[in-house]
């Protein structure tokens, strides 16, 4: 008896499945299925479509009883656009130190992971004073100081000709060339600001759905203003403005005070001490308010410090205008020779980083050891399950293996998380060594294009060249590469292995086919490529020690005796001499040819789609955060697409009383439970969730353990109901969730992949493998969201108090 012919037997809302795709992007046309669709709400960034026949589906519900209504969430416009988008690359270093922010381990030890928040906004900090000291390094000492102070520099650059320091003008004092130079890193800061603005205005300004006071142990992502980063994004704007304006006047007043240190007149150098105390003052203001900016995630914090940040902001101006005022006093026995303070100030800055990543380390090991406890809800301190995969029974197949991968099953266990908990001070390190790359390379190519081909420091060079403590720094970069070489070829060795060891338990799994080496090997190489996902925390430890012990190791070869590798091994025998030239000038082009493969490698991403999906999971993991720890870091997509899918999702609900079933794959799936996490409990109890190429627990899991730990996925599934996860052995990137605890499991697999091993008269073609896409093509897809939209319809039904039709009286079909 069905809901149509039996009056007394409630017919079943109506059903919605909202898609929301992964990384790469898509169109709503391929998501939808149909080339015909309109746009329901949002615009060209991010908006919900159907397809034309259903855009009034809410008005005629009759006619959508055999299967859900589709709807798409597109939101690749997020993340990606033109090809001058590539540019946010160079904002990779103020991104990964965001990354650091949101790595922390779970632990009760609130002070503790106050004080690593706080360290780890220092660290952010230190990372714009870099880029914009590398920006004076090449205008103020390379430019105006050491190329306008030589008659051999400036006599084939024309256009540094009216300052060049033999012509006598206006602008020949060394003070007045410095002014005028700062006006580049001053105009690099004030680009920076713009675009932070600009950004903050599109995403962190865009209210959620308002929700229910966070009650305590409400996780973090469920709190009201997690999505909603306005004034603290504010805050740090404006200390990270303040403090690059002020290393802008500080490259401009110590070399004047410096030389007025030698005899100049009592009133110049009160003016210069002065300015110099103002300097310092104004930068303890913004180093106290970096550590004071903590983000507030009970409520919607639309607090304003319009006074403290306009005043903060003032005060730098006004320090860099009196700097250039006097640095330009007239000073007639001013010569520049040499290089400016600015190597000192580089090398101080190197050390100050690596004594913040300490902290870091020493922080991140006081929360990994002291996780929060609670065996309910799946502690940390549990045993994490042996097997994740369901009973055979409700699984598609065995798979290539029936259990899930030891490595895979990842949570918030300390034996889990990657490298003992210190992954945010191991990607706090790596922000800190591609930000030195970047900074000396643009150093280093700067120098050689104005030396016109000799090498800077060295006979019958103009120029110093930059300070010695960079190219200490790229002259490590060849060992480093090569310790990486050798772990990848380990790492690939160990590929070889696995695959072999493999072919059995694929031709297991096909044992009704004709088994052939070439297929078994491609089926085989496919699981085994799978795993590489799960050695990036051998990767990322061996680049992070090696890189900490010798950058440690070159800023110690700067400060003992100066000069470069090259100088220093002068006196030294032939193979180490040579060594050291060899490692100095490889470094060397090295770091100018990183700085154009990264701008090359973004363009290309921008424009191929291929390869944006190779780059595509790193960057949309690393731009999901909000910006907790740097306000110049590309923005938080998710601070507009959460906020989007919740107010979709309880705007719908509550209008038609309808259900959901919220279909999420790779990082849609991320997004998907984000905002899952944001609704009332009534909504919630209205959608299901449905998740494949889900990367929630084997990379988010395992590398922001605090936020997407075992123990937030247990609470999550147990206040939706309804929930199911596909995947494959073949995946790189999803994986097993892996909740545990008592009902119904949420994983379906692994599923078969491929689903044929060879020609039949079902499939008589070749079946490819799919790894992370092409789930919807699965069997198994049709029938778990079958399933899932009975069973949230049944309890739909049940919380109403209303007579329950028969199982599958609902007459929806699989679609």
């Amino acid at each position: 008896m069905t809901a149509g012919t039996d009056a007394e037997t409630p017919r079943a809302p109506l059903a919605l499945e909202l898609l929301v795709h992964g990384v790469g992007g898509t169109t709503p046309e391929r998501m939808l299925g149909d080339p015909r669709t309109v746009c329901l709400a949002g615009d060209d960034t991010a908006g919900v479509h159907r397809r034309a026949c259903d855009a009034d589906a809410e008005q005629h519900p009759e006619r959508h009883h055999e299967a859900p209504v589709p709807e798409a969430y597109c939101w690749s416009n997020l993340t990606s656009g033109n090809g001058s988008r590539a540019l946010w690359l160079l904002l990779l270093p103020f991104m990964i130190a965001n990354l650091a922010h949101w790595m922390r381990p779970p632990s009760h030890r609130q002070r503790s992971a106050r004080g690593y928040g706080a360290a780890v906004r220092l660290l952010a900090l230190t990372l714009t004073v870099l880029l914009v000291a590398a920006a004076c390094e090449v205008a103020l000492d390379l430019v105006g100081w050491q190329c306008a102070g030589s008659a051999r520099c400036v006599r084939g650059s024309s256009w540094l000709g009216f300052a060049a320091a033999g012509r006598g003008g206006w602008w020949s004092e060394p003070g007045r060339r410095l002014a005028l130079a700062a006006l580049v890193p001053a105009a690099l800061t004030a680009l920076l600001w713009w675009l932070s603005h600009r950004t903050w205005s599109a995403y962190e300004s865009q209210r959620p759905a308002p929700g229910a006071a966070a009650a305590p142990g409400t996780p973090a992502l469920a709190m009201p203003g997690f999505w909603y980063g306005r004034r603290s994004v504010a805050r740090l704007r404006s200390a990270h403005t303040a403090a690059a304006l002020l290393t802008v006047a500080a490259a401009v007043t110590v070399p004047a005070l410096r030389h007025d240190r030698g005899g100049a007149r009592l009133p110049l150098q009160v003016l210069g001490w002065t300015l110099a105390a103002l300097i310092a003052a104004l930068a303890a203001a913004a180093v106290t308010v970096t550590c004071r900016a903590a983000r507030s995630e009970a409520g919607l914090d639309d607090a304003t410090d319009h006074g403290t940040s306009r005043a903060l902001l003032a005060g730098a101006l006004a320090a860099l205008a009196a700097a250039a005022l006097y640095a330009g006093w007239h000073r007639p026995a001013w010569a520049s020779t040499g290089r400016l303070p600015a190597a000192q100030a580089v090398t101080a800055l190197t050390v100050l980083q690596g004594a913040l990543i300490a902290a870091l380390a020493v922080l991140a090991a006081l929360l990994h050891h002291s996780p929060p406890h609670d065996p309910e809800d799946g502690s940390p301190g549990a045993a994490a399950p042996s097997a994740v995969a369901g009973p055979p029974s409700q699984a598609d197949g065995v798979g290539v293996g029936s259990g899930a991968e030891p490595s895979a099953v990842a949570g918030s266990s300390p034996q889990a998380v990657p490298l003992r908990g210190l992954g945010g001070p191991a990607v706090g390190l790596l922000g800190c060594g591609l930000g030195g790359v970047l900074t000396g390379g643009v150093a280093q190519r700067a120098a050689d294009w104005l030396d016109r081909g000799r090498t800077p420091g060295e006979a019958g060079s103009p120029l110093a060249g930059p300070p010695a403590v960079l190219t200490w720094e790229a002259s490590v970069i060849p060992v480093v590469l090569g310790l990486l070489a050798v772990t990848a070829a380990a790492v690939v060795w160990r590929l070889r292995r696995r695959e072999r060891a493999l072919r059995g338990e694929v031709e297991a799994a096909y044992s009704d086919e004709q088994h052939r080496p070439a297929r078994t090997r491609q089926i085989a190489g496919a699981v085994a490529r799978a795993g590489l996902t799960d050695s990036a925390p051998l990767l990322v430890a061996v680049v992070c020690a090696a890189a900490f012990v010798l950058g440690a190791a070159a800023v110690t070869g700067a400060l003992t005796g100066g000069g470069t590798p090259g100088e220093r091994a002068a006196g030294a025998p032939a193979v180490v001499a040579a060594g050291a030239g060899a490692a100095q000038a490889m470094g060397s082009w090295l770091v100018g040819a990183g700085v154009v493969a990264l701008v090359a490698l973004g363009r290309r991403a921008y424009r191929d789609p291929a390869a944006r999906r190779t780059v595509g999971i790193l960057w949309d993991v690393g731009t999901f955060w909000p910006r907790a720890a740097h306000p110049f870091a590309p923005p938080c997509y998710a601070e507009r697409a959460v906020p989007d899918l919740s107010w979709r999702m309880e705007s719908w609900t509550a209008r038609t009383g309808g259900r959901i079933i919220l279909s999420g794959h790779s990082q849609g799936s991320v997004l998907s439970a984000a905002a899952v996490w944001q609704l009332d409990p009534e909504t919630r109890g209205r959608v299901a969730l449905l998740t494949y190429g889900c990367p929630l627990t084997r990379l988010y899991g395992r590398w922001f353990p605090a936020y997407f730990g075992q123990r937030s996925l247990h609470g999550l599934h147990r206040d939706m109901h309804a929930w199911r996860n596909l995947w494959r052995r073949t995946d790189p990137i999803g994986g097993p969730v892996g909740i545990p605890g008592p009902g119904e499991p949420v994983d379906r697999g692994p599923l078969l992949d491929p689903v044929a091993y060879g020609r039949s008269a079902r499939h008589p073609l070749p079946e490819p493998v799919r790894g992370h896409s092409g789930f919807q093509a699965d069997p198994a897809f049709a029938r778990e969201r079958a399933a899932l939209l009975a069973q949230v319809v049944q309890e739909g039904l049940r919380g109403s108090g209303k007579a329950l039709p028969a199982q599958g009286s609902s007459g929806r079909s699989s679609g």
